[in-house]
């Protein structure tokens, strides 16, 4: 951390350090709102899936209205990241939370996997709204307004299967050519995507294993105090320290409790974002380096005279203009997204350092105070016994 982040005057205490570290913030021009909320389970004959209510209230005047409600599913999320990925091919679009979960972690459809899927679908939308130009994407706005009829129809519309198996096709043969000449700065981005996304990959796996082994902790502690009661009542001369040590452990159990809480809120799901993250620049690089080695492919073949010189002529000047387009677009949104994740994480790690902090002053003073009182007990029971 930068020391130029900090006060002048050395704060007091380590909590009161941590508050001193500064952040920008970016100024409030927010025109548009959403929340996503009230899950609701839909059972058919088919499928069982959640709905999620999504209200958006707005200033702006391209919409009908300053404030819709509407439900959607998972499948419509993904419809529209789909369309986003489809109209800028080279913005970093925002990740949507997982299909389906690890098995063994939690039940799908049970209350904390819905709660953890409405909170990052309402980040997803959230951060779709915040962007600058994702934000006035036409069909953004049909997921936010339409009507559940009105979305299915919108959804029916746009290329054929045939078309989009060609699309297909003509971006797997460009992927297998690869690209000869790819600009030295996307060459950088490119390591920087790979370094990343093991780093991320790593704090993800070790947080989910300290979060699993604090939660059996957690398990133990709740065994563990009861039987220093149980036994008291056997132990007359030692009813007092064991019945004070079954209420530090309750007290440390209550605080361990509350850091599981800010772990599993502040941390894991800003470390698992960034993991999706990582995933989805992946796939723009690809998309970035698809349509430079099609352009590549056009002027390998006007060079080799493989076809009409006019008509490759015309086409390599439409393509040199879209990968143009295209590197423009992913370097003004790589900065963006460089400090967001910067600004994300140091967050996520300060949050996480002042939970550490909050747990063990009190775990601390919980255990200090409980040896206080027992050392006032015997100075109290060596002056009777002199006596």
């Amino acid at each position: 951390m930068d020391m130029n982040s900090f006060s002048p005057v050395m704060p007091t205490s380590p909590l009161s350090m941590i508050n001193q570290i500064k952040f920008e913030d970016e100024p409030d021009l927010k025109d548009l709102f959403i929340t996503v909320d009230e899950p609701e389970s839909h059972v058919t004959t088919i499928e069982t899936f959640i709905t999620y209510r999504i209200i958006t209230k707005t200033s702006r005047g391209e919409f009908d209205s300053s404030e819709f409600e509407v439900r959607r599913r998972y499948q419509d999320f993904l419809w529209l990241k789909g369309k986003l990925e489809e109209s800028h091919p080279t913005l970093i679009i925002p990740p949507l939370p997982e299909k389906f979960i690890v098995k063994g972690m939690v039940e799908r459809f049970n209350d904390d996997f819905i709660e953890t899927r409405r909170k990052a679908l309402h980040k997803f939308l959230n951060r779709i709204a915040d962007h600058p130009t994702l934000t006035f994407n036409e069909d953004f706005k049909v997921f936010l307004t339409a009507e559940a009829w009105d979305l299915s129809s919108h959804k029916k519309q746009g290329p054929g299967l045939l078309s989009r198996m060609g699309q297909t096709v003509k971006a797997v043969a460009s992927s297998m050519r690869g690209v000869k000449n790819r600009p030295e700065e996307f060459m950088e981005m490119n390591n920087f995507i790979e370094i990343f996304s093991q780093k991320i990959n790593l704090i993800d796996k070790i947080s989910q294993r300290i979060y699993k082994e604090e939660r059996e902790y957690f398990d133990e502690m709740k065994e563990y105090g009861p039987i220093h009661i149980l036994w008291s009542a056997s132990e007359e001369d030692l009813v007092d320290i064991l019945k004070g040590i079954a209420s530090c452990i309750d007290k440390c159990r209550k605080a361990t409790e509350r850091r599981m809480s800010g772990l599993s809120e502040a941390l894991l799901p800003v470390v698992h974002e960034y993991v999706l993250y990582s995933e989805m620049l992946m796939g723009v690089m690809k998309r970035r380096d698809q349509i430079q080695a099609e352009l590549d492919s056009k002027i390998e073949a006007l060079t080799s005279k493989k076809g009409d010189p006019h008509l490759l002529t015309e086409e390599i000047g439409r393509l040199e203009d879209k990968v143009e387009c295209a590197n423009n677009a992913l370097k003004a949104d790589w900065e963006r997204w460089k400090q967001n994740m910067q600004n994300d994480i140091k967050s996520a790690f300060t949050d996480m350092a002042e939970e550490n902090i909050h747990y063990y002053e009190q775990c601390l003073a919980t255990w200090e105070s409980f040896l206080t009182s027992q050392t006032e007990l015997h100075l109290e029971e060596d002056s009777e016994d002199k006596l």
